[in-house]
């Protein structure tokens, strides 16, 4: 492991026989210069890969999305993030090809790996996830689609966010800065395209009401009642429960009535639920017709982007969790006159409130998502079992 570290890093930079020797100190992380700053940021353009990958390999199913895509032309922010990611991705390239034959040029090695490795492998990131998120993306599901652009303005956000602070605290600036910078607004505007470019409709044509109007043979005519707001909600109204608002505001005037309630999204209704469920059934009948599929899979097959995405939430809220000893250990040794940096105590105290705010809202999202999976789950099973009855 040492010698892997010494590869990427070098012996000049974090060694252990070397007077200073790297550490997880946050100094060292802030440094835009320093190897451990890159290996982070190497880090996160892998889990940026990896969630980009994923997005490839899946296929958009008609029938077992109730979603579906409409693109009318390219609008301007696509343009505009074609463009602007596009050319970043290609800066970061040729940067990265020109620190190669740089390093070439004047020591004849390419070690330590980690300066123009991160440079040469974010734009080999950035190129083909700006591209395809900007131009292509009505031909992803919008769930993983829309988690790849979160986690990337996030980590970009924490990339431009450590740059920044290393500015204030060195006064010094670099191209690593300035790149830093525009990548957050090159991810800022693949969020908005994920978020404006694409509009997601209900398709009716695939529900169906498997109990008493199949039987009868008729089904009755539902009265007009508003859908839930949470079927139309964007993305901050739904990380801070916005959306129900109107209905705790009627609530607050009158006591509720049945009348009052609004119905519940297309794809969560038992007749949907129930259509989804018994095409994968069949699907796993068709694969394996010698053996009885297994309720379990099928459930998990079903629901497998919901079960993602809470257990993403879960995730995020462990690991804020976990960061609360270690920024308490930091106030300590704050308060015991051992300041790594000047401020260090406030820079702490921001840390920890954003900490615990996102601790908070992962939590909430965590337990309404795993909430809304067991209805879903609770409502095709009563479906089935009355069907079978």
């Amino acid at each position: 492991m040492e010698g892997l570290w010494v590869l990427f890093c070098g012996d000049s930079d974090c060694s252990a026989d070397n007077e200073n020797p790297c550490s997880t100190d946050l100094k060292f992380i802030t440094q835009p210069s320093s190897c451990i700053n890159h290996a982070l940021m190497l880090c996160f353009d892998i889990l940026i890969m990896v969630m980009f990958l994923f997005n490839l390999i899946q296929k958009r199913s008609s029938k077992s999305a109730y979603m579906s895509a409409h693109f009318h032309g390219n609008t301007r922010v696509q343009i505009l993030s074609v463009i602007f990611n596009g050319v970043l991705g290609l800066v970061y390239l040729f940067l990265g090809i020109w620190m190669v034959e740089e390093k070439l040029r004047l020591t004849h090695t390419v070690l330590p790996l980690h300066c123009w490795f991160l440079v040469l492998f974010h734009g080999l990131t950035w190129l083909p996830v700006g591209l395809t998120v900007s131009l292509r993306g009505k031909h992803f599901p919008k769930a993983p689609l829309r988690l790849l652009a979160i986690l990337t303005f996030l980590f970009s956000g924490i990339a431009c966010g450590l740059s920044l602070f290393a500015v204030v605290t060195t006064k010094e600036a670099s191209i690593k800065v300035a790149l830093d910078v525009l990548s957050f607004l090159g991810a800022s505007l693949l969020l908005l395209c994920t978020f404006k470019g694409y509009k997601y409709e209900e398709i009716d044509d695939f529900l169906y009401t498997p109990l008493n109007s199949e039987v009868n043979g008729s089904s009755k005519t539902e009265s007009v009642v508003p859908v839930i707001p949470f079927s139309r909600a964007r993305f901050f109204s739904q990380m801070s429960f916005w959306w129900l608002n109107p209905l705790m505001r009627k609530g607050r005037e009158k006591t509720l009535g049945d009348e009052d309630i609004p119905k519940l999204r297309e794809e969560d209704r038992a007749e949907a639920c129930y259509l989804l469920f018994t095409e994968q059934f069949n699907k796993q009948k068709q694969c394996n017709p010698s053996s009885q599929p297994s309720v379990l899979r099928t459930i998990i097959l079903c629901h497998w982007k919901e079960i993602f995405v809470s257990g993403f939430f879960a995730l995020i809220k462990v690991i804020t969790l976990s960061a609360g000893p270690l920024l308490l250990n930091a106030f300590i040794e704050v308060a015991e006159g051992n300041e790594s940096f000047k401020h260090e105590g406030y820079v702490l105290a921001i840390t920890l409130f954003f900490s615990k705010s996102i601790e908070s809202l992962a939590q909430r999202q965590w337990y309404f998502r795993s909430r809304l999976i067991g209805l879903k789950v609770r409502s095709l099973l009563t479906a089935v079992i009355y069907k079978k009855q």
